[in-house]
């Protein structure tokens, strides 16, 4: 059952219709799904690669514009490449790790942060505590 993607001048929505058949398919598509408008343009539909978890860190690794941040220890890159990281592996952060990455991206020092984050006891992180 092939998908096509269409642009919908009426909603002005880029929308996929699913086909049962391929007969359907090469009729063209009736109606958008979303407004039931006529006025449709087929659309060259996106690509998508498959790539293994080893591959898209190894891509990460060579990305320079990735990894000058964290050579200069910004925090902001710090919490850009642990997104990138949770994105390519498909590893979701958890409540805890939003706040930190928020923290992260508002400039605080990973220090500052270890230092003011609970451990399993309560007490702080940071070398003192």
């Amino acid at each position: 059952m092939p998908i096509y993607e269409y642009f919908c001048f009426d909603c002005r929505k880029r929308v996929s219709v699913l086909f049962r058949t391929m007969a359907e398919a090469e009729a063209g598509a009736s109606a958008c799904p979303d407004c039931a408008g006529e006025r449709l343009r087929r659309l060259m539909s996106r690509l998508r690669v498959l790539r293994s978890e080893e591959n898209r860190i190894e891509s990460m690794a060579d990305d320079p514009a990735l990894l000058a941040g964290l050579e200069q220890e910004d925090p902001r890159a710090l919490a850009h490449f642990m997104r990138k990281m949770s994105d390519e592996t498909g590893e979701p952060l958890d409540a805890e790790m939003n706040e930190v990455m928020d923290r992260l991206e508002s400039g605080e020092s990973p220090e500052s942060i270890e230092s003011s984050m609970p451990d399993e006891e309560g007490q702080g992180l940071g070398d003192g505590d």
